[in-house]
């Protein structure tokens, strides 16, 4: 192993994480399950998705001053580390792998389904695993291959968004599509008005709102393998809020602009609907084939994700040293094997035990989510705390509102844990994830983790950024 670098490669270009960062911010929720937040808020879900973008853009550019300033792979959990202590940095790491291995387990099953579409006589878990080996062998390969085809997969759901939007507006200004009828705006106020079930509906689709923006900050887990950290994370990260308000509002806007908010979701996703109306035969199918890709991609950046966090874990003495190991190709190899070897198994479990199970494991990601944020944020004041009167001034990237900009963000994420308290679906993520919590602080005093500080790692990664 000595001729191993014990580094990551910097491979990842701007192009890379510009997509990335926009993909991973659109996801199979978009797609498929938007209808269920319109049923709660009426047109008025455009506003729940501004103020979230709103939070999720402070929450990034919290992150994005600690990650141009100390580019890492550890990321979050790293700047934990350093800035909360060693057991922030532990329980954020791991939180940060379950939350992806239970999300990839959900979107791997969900390949199974959408294959099931075209070739219904195959078993679903035949496409499952393809898809788990496909995309596990593109993470072994380089993260140069991670990329490519993260930014193929991004590139596919933002066309898809761009072209539905752009006729859309077609069919509401022109009446393409519609006899040359021209829709209007009216439906989003003429069927119970902007806001029919009023302030009350905007919150209880918050929660919702929120975890289909899981995913924007693994962002900063690119840092440490990114050619140019400092000038492509500022671009990513500044352009999130934009992006957010154009393809979620803008394509939510379009679609209860051409169709009455409460008749969507009766038959299928607002998309299909959309494009079945510009007379595209194709739509359910053109739809479940970008719904693959954004699961797979899902899959894929899972893979990335959780290998990335475990190496880092590893480099901090709180995980097994292999797992710290960088092969000649970039790649921590072993810390992505076991990620893969553990979704395998997830699979299986998905399959066989029981749904009360799988209901658990979502419960602890949702909870997992919202640490995450909340770390994100408590990190990025206690940072600002360490910085002399010289270094402040040559922050390159700040926070915008310091420090209340923080403060709002995390009243926030108080308020989207509120509302999941108010809801029995969401409730269950309140017991079990602090039981989680609970069980992964145990393993950290038995195990020993306690006692490595992971100062020789961190002085390591300095060196290195």
């Amino acid at each position: 192993m000595q001729n191993q670098q014990d580094h990551l490669h910097r491979g990842l270009e701007e192009r890379h994480i510009n997509l990335m960062a926009l993909g991973a911010a659109i996801g199979v929720g978009l797609f498929l399950g938007s209808a269920s937040a319109i049923k709660m808020a009426g047109p008025a879900i455009m506003i729940s998705y501004a103020l979230g973008g709103f939070a999720i853009f402070l929450i990034m550019r919290a992150l994005g001053e600690m990650a141009i300033h100390n580019p890492v792979a550890g990321s979050f959990s790293r700047y934990a580390q350093n800035y909360l202590g060693p057991l922030a940095g532990y329980l954020t790491g791991w939180n940060y792998w379950f939350l992806w291995i239970v999300t990839c387990m959900a979107e791997i099953t969900a390949v199974g389904v959408y294959m099931g579409v075209w070739f219904p006589d195959v078993p679903h878990w035949i496409w499952a695993l393809s898809a788990l080996v496909v995309m596990g062998s593109v993470n072994f390969i380089a993260v140069k291959a991670y990329g490519e085809f993260e930014f193929w997969f991004a590139l596919i759901k933002i066309v898809t968004i761009v072209l539905m939007i752009i006729s859309s507006l077609g069919m509401i200004v022109f009446g393409f599509g519609n006899g040359g009828l021209a829709t209007g705006i009216a439906n989003l106020w003429t069927h119970g008005g902007f806001m029919p079930n009023g302030v009350k509906g905007i919150l209880m689709s918050m929660q919702m709102v929120m975890f289909a923006y899981l995913g924007v900050e693994m962002i900063g887990l690119t840092a440490g393998e990114a050619k140019n950290p400092k000038k492509t994370l500022a671009r990513a990260v500044d352009s999130v809020f934009w992006r957010i308000l154009i393809f979620y509002v803008g394509a939510l806007f379009v679609v209860m602009s051409i169709y009455p908010w409460d008749q969507i979701g009766t038959s299928g996703s607002p998309f299909v609907m959309t494009f079945e109306k510009m007379g595209i035969p194709a739509a359910a199918g053109i739809i479940n084939f970008v719904v693959l890709t954004a699961a797979l991609s899902s899959c894929n950046s899972g893979i990335f994700s959780t290998g990335r966090m475990v190496y880092n874990l590893a480099q901090q003495g709180q995980a097994l040293p292999v797992f710290a190991k960088v092969g000649k190709n970039g790649v921590p190899n072993a810390a992505v094997l076991i990620s893969v070897v553990m979704l395998l198994g997830g699979v299986l479990l998905n399959y066989l035990a029981p749904k009360e199970v799988f209901t658990w494991l979502t419960a602890i990601s949702t909870f997992g989510a919202i640490w995450t944020w909340a770390i994100i944020l408590l990190s990025q004041l206690k940072f600002r705390r360490t910085l002399s009167p010289a270094q402040l001034s040559a922050l390159e990237h700040r926070m915008p509102l310091f420090p209340y900009g923080s403060y709002i963000a995390l009243a926030f994420l108080v308020l989207v844990v509120g509302l999941m308290a108010y809801f029995p679906d969401t409730r269950i993520a309140l017991v079990i994830g602090p039981g989680w919590l609970v069980l992964l602080v145990v393993l950290y005093y038995v195990l020993g983790y306690h006692r490595q500080s992971g100062e020789p790692a961190l002085k390591t990664a300095r060196q290195s950024a």
